[in-house]
């Protein structure tokens, strides 16, 4: 990544390097972030249906927070974790189409460490933004592996990225960025080190490995979510396979610490990033992903430091995921500094167990403009009304009427808490960049696109989608982008063209340049996917796209439409287009 002015202003607040930067106890920092796991997939937190044991390990050996809240939904909580701030403060609206960046002015934990002589690296799913500068190699990250897209349609050796490069996975995601992780680990253990493994499981499809599918295919289940009719055991019983692979996973790496003898000086982070994407056994708790109440943001939250914190400790005081950013540099003695200002807390004092006076505080949580809050008892959810979570933990009995007083204070904070934060959050001016300084390569892909016309998308959700039915040429595929970088760019395609259908000529053009391509090749994959899932799934499956040269551009800079668009289409459709990578010579 590019040293820039705020970061050399970093460097100069960090103390010498013989007392400090360079110091051979400064821990290593390992993040663990699953998808889509709830606050119950684990036996730690009582569920009999499955065996979470690596994972109950980080509370047993460290501190568990009883209390810790993530946002509903994947990209505002890798946000609010990366950043510290409430995701609508940082730019992240969405979960696609660009409404899932962090607008360029956030400072990340991982800027952060690096410009603490940390070497960083992330695994797995970013989901935060994919052109620079909101890739991942752009926000702090020296090494990344995985995908950027908030989900991806086949987990067996699927086309993954490797530092903005396309490449090819190498079996089921989640080892393959668990084996990355390792060697990364391994190669740097000389070194302070901050490693990310945000999993992209169990998120959908529900694709998981023979060895643990097998033990749930069957499966009679124990316990069960509090509205049972609402429940698809099959998805159910997917979910439980991929928590049980994600712990084995998880229990690698921590006996790769103890091969390397790096454990004892290592901090070990688990989190999920929202409540379960389905109806299974959650502790009683009201809600599911994509809600405000408890069930939707409640996550476990394990630490483990074995040189500094004692086994066991409960932390009971609320806590949230915009805490983790100023907890984990106060524990690492990294400067905390952004350009701009925490919204979380740091809550270290709390992992020792010895700090009891701790003043209570409320934590908010969004979706949709839907705002709930929670303080250390109250729940008041988006509909304004008030839950006592210490005597009725799942949010069954409205108690607005018996305590007006704490009804109108938490209204009145979620009020201003609107004004503050959600003012204009969602008017997205921003256009995908061409050209960034610090990358010769940019990705287009039809996630960020919009169609005209008949073309249509392979799925509502729009991730990991491709666009078809390309059967007009008064129809065209466009990007709004910036053209950062004037220059030459050579492009590559990557399409699927039936042989009846090859003949089709191509144009691209940007502002008053053109260039054209004639589709001479047929490349007429299947569809991939099914084969894999485990239930039926709602998103997109996928084919294995192929590259092709499309020829060069010359683009000045500036703003404008990318066009693409069918000059003539001799078959019944042009072609199926999937991604655009452009290269500035």
């Amino acid at each position: 990544m590019r040293t820039t002015a705020f970061h050399l202003a970093l460097l100069c607040l960090i103390p010498c390097p013989s007392a400090f930067l360079f110091a051979a106890d400064r821990p290593n920092v390992i993040v663990f972030l699953s998808d889509d796991q709830g606050w119950g997939d684990l036996s730690f937190n009582g569920n009999r249906n499955l065996s979470t044991p690596n994972i109950d390990s980080l509370a047993r050996d460290g501190a568990s927070f009883d209390r810790f809240f993530v946002c509903p939904v994947c990209s505002p909580t890798r946000a609010e974790f990366l950043t510290g701030r409430y995701h609508p403060r940082s730019g992240v609206y969405s979960t696609s189409a660009g409404g899932e960046r962090m607008n360029a002015d956030e400072t990340t934990i991982a800027q952060l460490f690096q410009a603490a002589g940390y070497t960083t690296a992330a695994f797995g799913k970013w989901h935060n933004g994919m052109q620079y500068p909101y890739h991942p190699n752009a926000r702090g990250f020296d090494e990344f592996y995985g995908f950027c897209s908030g989900h991806w349609g086949n987990y067996f050796s699927p086309l993954l990225e490797r530092n903005n490069q396309m490449i090819r996975g190498d079996g089921f995601v989640i080892n393959d960025f668990t084996n990355q992780a390792m060697r990364f680990i391994e190669s740097k253990r000389d070194q302070p080190f901050f490693v990310y493994l945000p999993y992209n499981t169990p998120h959908s499809p529900m694709q998981v490995p023979d060895r643990w599918w097998d033990k749930f295919a069957e499966r009679e289940l124990d316990m069960h979510n509090r509205d049972p009719k609402k429940e698809n055991l099959g998805h159910v019983r997917a979910a439980l396979a991929m928590c049980e692979n994600i712990d084995w996973n998880v229990g690698r790496v921590l006996q790769k610490l103890d091969e390397l003898r790096i454990a004892d000086n290592t901090i070990v982070v688990y989190f999920c990033d929202n409540g379960p994407n389905g109806h299974r056994w959650n502790g009683d708790m009201k809600g599911r992903k994509g809600s405000t109440d408890e069930g939707g943001v409640r996550s476990p939250l394990f630490v483990r430091w074995p040189a500094q914190i004692k086994p066991n400790q409960r932390v009971t005081q609320i806590s949230a995921a915009i805490d983790l950013l100023p907890t984990l540099a106060s524990m690492c003695g990294v400067p905390a500094e952004t350009e701009n200002p925490l919204d979380g807390m740091d809550v270290s004092p709390l992992l020792t167990g010895s700090n009891t006076d701790w003043s209570d505080r409320l934590i908010y949580s969004h979706w949709r403009n839907r705002v709930s809050v929670r303080n250390q008892r109250f729940r008041l959810d988006h509909t304004g009304q008030l839950y006592d979570l210490s005597a009725d933990p799942g949010q069954r009995k409205n108690v607005a009427e018996q305590h007006p007083l704490v009804t109108e204070k938490l209204s009145t904070a979620v009020s201003a808490w609107k004004k503050r934060v959600l003012a204009g959050y969602d008017d997205d001016q921003r256009p995908f960049v061409i050209g960034h300084a610090d990358t010769d390569t940019t990705q287009l892909p039809a996630r960020d696109a919009k169609a005209s016309g008949m073309i249509t998308r392979s799925n509502r959700f729009p991730n990991c989608s491709y666009f078809g039915n390309w059967v007009r040429t008064e129809d065209e595929i466009q990007w709004d982008v910036k053209v950062a970088t004037a220059g030459t760019y050579s492009i590559e395609l990557y399409y699927t063209c039936a042989a009846d259908d090859v003949g089709a000529t191509l144009e691209l053009q940007f502002l008053d340049q053109k260039t054209q391509l004639k589709i001479t090749k047929p490349h007429d994959p299947p569809e991939q996917g099914a084969e894999h899932d485990r239930v039926k799934r709602q998103e997109s499956y996928v084919k294995q796209f192929q590259p092709l040269p499309f020829g060069t551009i010359n683009l000045a800079k500036g703003s404008g439409k990318l066009v693409l668009r069918a000059k003539d289409i001799p078959g019944k459709e042009a072609i199926e287009f999937r991604l655009l990578m452009l290269r500035r010579k």
